[in-house]
């Protein structure tokens, strides 16, 4: 708010300063302090003129982002949505994609697995692409590589949602989980410290980076950024946009 202000106050005085070379002078200076004053008591007298300024460059600010994101996700398309290290859930064949970038410590990502649970239990045509996004310390990047690990085993899923299930996560804790989901521990360990896990995850964040991406959860829905916890409801509307979207192009 106080950037947009600024901004454009800064316009204001712009725009008076511009006024001042434009008065017909014949020669003599232009006095430019007087023409301020008549911007400033204008402004004093018509306050809501700031308003309106702020809202427009607030919504030039955000068309721009918007553009800018869209085609940044178009851009890494293929890394979004067919990496060959990203677990996949649902139909692989499906007509939409849903790509989530989460973190495991992350309790708004604990709000949304409701959201995409539903959504793979009910939608047989949607393809759901899961993005590790480590961002908030290292018992996140520790799960994130023991997730990564699990499914070479065959065993992403129900292990990512026992994980986003715990309330708070340690190590110990992410290793007993995998026990408890039927998973090879040992294994597990061995697979986390493959380099090639690790760079996996690097390019993710850089990935997101692109995107504009800079929190958790954040969801890529056909070509449309959508940042924050989604519910179900709303992601059925998203994925049915998406899906109008791609038979429309």
């Amino acid at each position: 708010m106080k950037r947009a202000m600024a901004a454009a106050l800064a316009a204001l005085a712009l725009m008076a300063s511009l006024a001042a070379e434009a008065q017909p002078n014949h020669g003599a200076k232009p006095d430019r302090g007087a023409i301020e004053k008549i911007v400033r008591d204008y402004l004093l007298k018509n306050p809501e003129v700031i308003e309106e300024a702020i809202g427009v460059l607030r919504a030039k600010r955000q068309e721009e982002e918007r553009r800018r994101t869209e085609a940044a996700i178009a851009e890494n398309g293929e890394a979004l949505r067919a990496h060959p290290l990203s677990p996949v859930s649902g139909n692989a064949e499906g007509d939409v994609t849903v790509v989530e970038f989460f973190d495991y410590q992350c309790g708004y990502c604990k709000r949304a697995l409701p959201a995409m649970t539903a959504l793979l239990k009910e939608d047989p045509n949607v393809r759901v692409v899961w993005k590790e996004f480590p961002i908030l310390g290292p018992v996140s990047d520790f799960a994130a590589r023991a997730s990564m690990a699990a499914d070479r085993q065959g065993g992403y899923y129900p292990f990512h949602l026992a994980l986003m299930k715990e309330p708070e996560l340690t190590e110990g804790k992410v290793l007993e989980i995998a026990g408890k989901t039927g998973l090879d521990t040992a294994r597990l360990q061995q697979d986390m410290l493959d380099p090639a896990i690790r760079a996996y995850i690097d390019e993710t964040r850089a990935l997101g980076q692109r995107i504009g991406i800079s929190g958790t959860p954040a969801f890529v829905i056909g070509g449309t950024l959508v940042p924050g916890v989604v519910d179900a409801a709303r992601m059925k509307e998203l994925v049915a946009a998406a899906r109008a979207g791609a038979d429309s192009g």
